[in-house]
């Protein structure tokens, strides 16, 4: 695959890079009429959205960065190349994820299944590693494919990943208070986000200002409540850099704030996403989503976008639950004329932590 892809591929298109992208989509299954060439077709472009869609990214049809980092990660399995904790450049790969299932069913913890070899994942190869007689040095080579392949799954009772998330939920009490919730205001600095003509504020201000009515919320509620960015952030920040400042806070959850806009304007409500992909989804997660969906569908006319499972950065790099709220529409004018109501955004912050205090509220006293 190509080292670097600064171009967009899409229909229409043609190179060499199309026939890169051809022979591994074929390769995992998605694409049977390889006939095209060296030209993006109508054939390529479903595959692309059929792998996409499978892959939880954001399904468009066009081949960029994110596409083409998930087509390399796709075509390992595990055994086909030696892992290890790479502290400057974690390894990423479903061979990982493979890795991480496997530990995860014999009762270590990897940490969320995630596909990236980070420390939780280091730590359970060492842990497999002593019980098994192995030196433990946190690689996974040829003598512990060997144990993992001779040993089989001991936790039973569902999904050993859902099983410990949710356990590790119920011993955190039964509210917020004393939790570390990260609230992220996406965008911001030069990086604006979605404007339109309909609404003075970009979608950067208005993340930040229910940002801060969330944080309020939350610090009132007992939890020690963080923002990822300050209001004149004068420098770009992507979601990695923003999963590491979550991660390095020991955060408990962590609710991402956005809205979004289309070049049709009858496009609008509001839409949560959790991690998850076809294989794989926290399960905390999605239950955190659906209760903030619930929340502010219940408490605003926003239509009900549902919830749905992506592998966007910020969720995929956090190592504890996280959700991305989409609130509404900027270049629909009923969802702009909301935003840039203060009263809104008040009810929308209430609802998101409502949907956290929910979280923590065993389901028989909610």
């Amino acid at each position: 695959m190509p080292s670097s892809v600064p171009t967009l591929y899409r229909r229409g298109d043609s190179g060499t890079a199309i026939l890169e992208f051809r022979d591994r989509l074929n390769g995992l299954g998605h694409l049977s009429d390889d006939a095209g060439g060296d030209v993006f077709d109508e054939g390529l472009d479903l595959a692309v959205r059929h792998f996409q869609q499978q892959r939880g990214l954001l399904v468009d049809g066009i081949v960029g960065p994110h596409t083409v980092r998930a087509l390399d990660e796709a075509h390992w399995a595990l055994g086909d190349r030696l892992l290890s904790f790479q502290v400057s450049h974690l390894l990423r790969g479903d061979d990982i994820a493979q890795l991480q299932q496997r530990l995860t069913g014999m009762g270590f913890d990897p940490g969320r299944i995630d596909g990236i070899f980070g420390h939780q994942t280091f730590d359970a190869v060492c842990d497999f590693q002593r019980n098994v007689g192995l030196t433990p040095d946190g690689t996974c080579g040829p003598a512990t494919l060997a144990a993992l392949h001779r040993l089989s799954r001991s936790v039973t009772g569902g999904a050993p990943a859902a099983l410990r998330e949710h356990e590790a939920l119920l011993r955190q009490g039964s509210t917020p208070a004393g939790r570390i919730i990260v609230v992220d205001a996406g965008h911001g600095g030069p990086d604006a986000g979605c404007t339109s003509d309909l609404l003075e504020w970009s979608e950067a201000n208005i993340a930040f200002d229910i940002a801060t009515r969330v944080e309020g919320r939350l610090t009132a509620l007992g939890a020690t409540a963080f923002l990822t960015r300050p209001i004149d952030l004068d420098m770009a920040l992507d979601e990695q850099a923003r999963a590491e400042f979550s991660n390095t806070a020991g955060a408990d959850l962590v609710i991402s704030i956005h809205a979004d806009a289309l070049a049709n304007d009858a496009a609008r409500g509001v839409a949560t996403y959790f991690f998850g992909n076809a294989a794989t989804h926290s399960s905390v997660g999605q239950r955190l989503a659906q209760l903030i969906q619930d929340e502010i569908v219940a408490r605003t006319d926003l239509p009900d976008g549902r919830i749905h499972g992506k592998t966007w950065d910020l969720l995929r790099w956090t190592t504890m639950p996280a959700v991305r709220v989409e609130i509404g529409y900027l270049s629909n004018p009923t969802d702009a004329a909301r935003l840039s109501d203060p009263g809104f955004r008040d009810v929308v912050a209430e609802a998101i932590a409502s949907g956290v205090q929910h979280l923590f509220t065993p389901e028989s006293q909610d």
